[in-house]
């Protein structure tokens, strides 16, 4: 019990070399492109899944903000294979990274609000200043609307990080305390093992969950300015 609880959110290294570029390239390895005719299950379940979350997300949108389709389908399961491959023993989630979400957060809303200013300029300076504001407010709502705006890829990032970091947390909590009690209590242990494997099912939900709610708010602030 002598580990650092927050050892498995360090970066790993090789000969002073850091990984997350190896980690975050490979699960691009498992979705690949398949040039046969006629698919296998896993393939053919991967389409599936891509066709069922486009359509859902992308049918509120024009044909401008659908454009954005490959990127976010790309961006879900990046995400989602991510988290899964995190809840590996001895793996490491690039997720639990609140400077890696940012990454990925800042330039999609960057784009998103960008668009917006482009397409729709009346449009999207009207949401700074709801219609029928009493005049003396104006200022305090102009600031108020701007500073939420610039909050929303924070809160996408920290959403994020701390689901995912919660829930390793939680496990390696839970497998700490199975472990020290196996000598102590077997009942108590084996009551502590069944909440665990409770809990490694429940954050397989939430992995997935989590990569369909990132991608879900930033398909809806492109919603709103396209």
């Amino acid at each position: 019990m002598n580990e650092n609880l927050f050892a498995s959110f360090i970066t790993p290294m090789i000969l002073g070399l850091p990984l997350v570029t190896l980690i975050v390239l490979f699960p691009s390895l498992l979705f690949p492109t398949s040039s046969r005719l006629m698919n296998n299950r896993f393939m053919t379940l991967q389409q599936w899944m891509l066709q069922l979350m486009s359509k859902q997300m992308m049918s509120i949108h024009n044909s401008k903000g659908q454009t954005w389709t490959l990127m976010l389908m790309s961006l879900i399961l990046f995400i989602g294979s991510t988290n899964l491959l995190g809840l590996l023993p001895h793996s490491f989630t690039p997720t639990t990274q609140l400077s890696m979400n940012l990454g990925m957060a800042i330039p999609l809303w960057a784009g998103a609000v960008i668009t917006g200013f482009r397409n729709k300029t009346k449009a999207s300076l009207a949401h700074f200043l709801p219609q029928g504001t009493p005049t003396p407010l104006i200022p305090m709502l102009v600031i108020i609307e701007t500073i939420s705006l610039f909050i929303q890829p924070m809160a996408l990032a920290v959403r994020l990080t701390a689901n995912i970091t919660a829930g390793h947390l939680l496990i390696h909590l839970i497998g700490g305390a199975t472990l020290a009690l196996m000598s102590i209590s077997t009942t108590t242990a084996l009551i502590a093992f069944i909440i665990l494997i409770l809990l490694t099912i429940l954050e397989f939900a939430v992995a997935m969950i989590q990569a369909y709610v990132f991608t879900l708010l930033v398909s809806l602030y492109l919603h709103d300015n396209t």
